[in-house]
């Protein structure tokens, strides 16, 4: 693909965008799209995770995915990082019919979130099962499917170790469940992806993440395309962003 200005997704630029012409990047796509059964056109989107997710390959630890659906991002990342021989294990973890009334807060009820939910549904956007993620993701030994309720289910999830975490919930209290439940488990320097942490029409989830990471030391970058990107910060390895904003001190 080659194109003067970027503008998909709600993302308009005329900075470089040269990955969508990598080889690797389009493979790992392509098989996005084909776990979707179309294409969003989440380019940029895309993009970040799989950083996020090559960066994680080279730290210790499981990849975590909560909100999976039709598994657009997870199974990009597998592509790419050819994932049986990571000797990982994956877990993936959706309620597969999307959002739970037990768990939202009033503000996001009186904001549409289920109404949302269920034209989503109505679309065909939402999965409303696993079937199609079973079928999807068999093409991979090392996952592990947990259909249910976060946070219900996460006592199913107890990896020593996570390099990877990826969350997309589309509301705040089982987002923070998550944090809360992952947290002391991230490896330092482990990259946490938030799909709609900027994104327009979800800032209940953007406060409830910044009041967690806050708490924590920690901070969430915004980014255009809607994501935030937050670090597991710590001392026990130092990746190339301390190398390089320490070098020649």
């Amino acid at each position: 693909m080659s194109i003067d200005t970027y503008e998909f997704d709600g993302l308009k630029t005329i900075h470089n965008h040269e990955f969508l012409n990598d080889p690797a990047f389009k493979n790992a796509y392509a098989r996005g799209v084909k776990a979707a059964d179309q294409d969003y056109q989440w380019y940029w989107r895309v993009h970040i995770g799989l950083w996020a997710a090559r960066h994680a390959s080279t730290l210790p630890g499981d990849f975590v995915e909560c909100g999976v659906n039709r598994g657009f991002l997870s199974s990009a990342i597998m592509q790419l990082l050819d994932w049986d021989r990571t000797g990982r294990t994956f877990f993936l973890m959706d309620t597969f019919t999307g959002v739970d009334p037990r768990y939202i807060t009033e503000e996001e009820r009186a904001g549409g979130t289920l109404e949302r939910t269920q034209r989503e549904r109505d679309i065909g956007f939402l999965v409303t099962g696993s079937d199609l993620a079973w079928r999807n993701f068999s093409e991979w030994c090392n996952t592990r499917i947990i259909e249910g309720v976060i946070p219900e289910t996460l006592k199913q999830v107890t990896p020593n170790q996570v390099a990877f975490l990826h969350i997309d919930m589309n509301c705040s209290p089982p987002e923070v469940a998550a944090m809360e439940h992952f947290w002391d488990r991230l490896v330092p320097g482990a990259p946490v992806v938030f799909d709609d942490y900027a994104y327009y029409g979800y800032r209940t989830q953007k406060v409830a993440i910044d009041a967690f990471a806050m708490e924590r030391g920690a901070t969430v970058a915004s980014l255009p395309t809607g994501q935030g990107l937050l670090i597991k910060p710590g001392s026990q390895r130092r990746g190339w962003w301390a190398r390089f904003f320490t070098r020649g001190l």
